[in-house]
């Protein structure tokens, strides 16, 4: 996997742009506190895991198949990178209502976060046509799936705690005009950046 590197960089910015799974992390962590926001955020790290097996079958017999097909999607995953950065920059502040905090155990959070994956338009498409142009389809199939998805997965883990721990410490801001829209313009321009990148990149 000679592009892994870029794989982890994209799959990096996927994971940190603002969308449902964030939100959710950071409104359990501004209602929770850290420790009880965890069950969430691994109920969404397990979702994804679930989106990719899904898309297995489908991806190696594409790749196996069609040259063709995998420049579609190749091209496709890069547009829909753009797409996503071009949404971002346009769209308004997220803003995290407070709300009343109420009794919730780990399995309910988890589910909770589970259940989002399955509808995060996000994950989806990154698994059908991101991931993809990083199989190399000389090498095993399986390994190199797992791989991927599995570090796909431990970003999910990793990046998610750092926003529930940057929620406690940056709360006021993370509620101002100023701070909502910066976190989607970084984002925006991240998004752009890599669909370029994704673009003219080569097995």
């Amino acid at each position: 996997m000679e592009l892994y590197a870029l794989f982890v960089l994209m799959a990096t910015a996927t994971v940190l742009s603002p969308g449902p799974g964030v939100v959710m992390t950071l409104t359990n962590a501004l209602r929770y506190g850290f420790r009880d926001t965890f069950g969430g955020i691994l109920g969404v790290a397990t979702g994804a895991l679930l989106v990719a097996a899904l898309s297995a079958t489908s991806l190696g017999v594409l790749l196996a198949t069609s040259a063709t097909a995998f420049t579609f999607i190749k091209l496709l995953g890069a547009t829909y990178l753009v797409y996503l950065g071009v949404r971002l920059w346009r769209a308004p502040p997220f803003h995290f209502a407070a709300g009343a905090a109420h009794e919730a155990s780990f399995g309910r959070r988890f589910a909770e976060g589970l259940t989002l994956q399955f509808t995060n338009p996000k994950a989806i498409f990154f698994f059908l046509s991101v991931l993809p142009q990083f199989i190399d389809a000389r090498q095993p199939y399986t390994v190199q799936f797992a791989v991927l998805v599995g570090t796909y997965s431990a970003l999910v883990v990793v990046i998610h705690c750092g926003y529930a721990l940057f929620a406690q410490r940056a709360r006021g801001w993370l509620s101002s005009e100023r701070g909502g829209r910066l976190v989607n313009r970084v984002a925006g321009t991240t998004f752009m950046c890599f669909g370029a990148a994704l673009a003219v990149a080569k097995r």
